[in-house]
């Protein structure tokens, strides 16, 4: 399963890609892509299951998270 955790500013983005980074979480930045919507346009890609990195990210406030199983792609949280 892959998760892209879409913010609403790219300094949002680089500062969750630095804490989890930081504990050592295997992400990738990358381009939203094109069926999903967002403000700045670059997500963080990850392979690994969510619920292990949701408490890295608390305080960073998150537009939301959407699930991919290789065929379409499923919004799992959202920022109303």
């Amino acid at each position: 399963m892959i998760y892209f955790l879409i913010f609403f500013t790219i300094h949002d983005v680089l500062k969750a890609e630095k804490v989890l980074k930081t504990h050592n979480v295997d992400i990738e930045l990358v381009p939203v892509p094109r069926n999903l919507s967002s403000d700045c346009g670059m997500c963080i890609k990850l392979k690994n299951e969510l619920e292990g990195v949701k408490p890295y990210i608390d305080g960073i406030e998150m537009d939301k998270c959407v699930r991919y199983d290789g065929k379409e792609y499923q919004i799992i949280a959202q920022n109303s």
